[in-house]
């Protein structure tokens, strides 16, 4: 048995949580000019938070779901 083919076995024996590990580690995701932009724009001060401000009041002031908190 090659040695690819001990491999596939293997991968066929994971759970579906380890072959998303392994997917993960395979296939890096890697940030795009729009990842970028997103981080820039939700920095204090930048649209994104004053947009997120926003939110955040109006459910201060019952009239909406609170906004989730974004990930560090």
């Amino acid at each position: 048995m090659s040695r690819v083919q001990e491999i596939k076995a293997a991968i066929e024996q994971l759970t579906p949580e380890e072959r998303c590990e392994l997917a993960a580690l395979l296939n890096p995701v890697e940030e795009d000019d729009w990842d970028r932009q997103m981080k820039k724009d939700a920095e204090p001060g930048k649209k994104l938070h004053r947009i997120m401000e926003a939110a955040n009041k109006e459910y201060e002031q019952g009239k909406s779901l609170p906004f989730p908190k974004p990930a560090e």
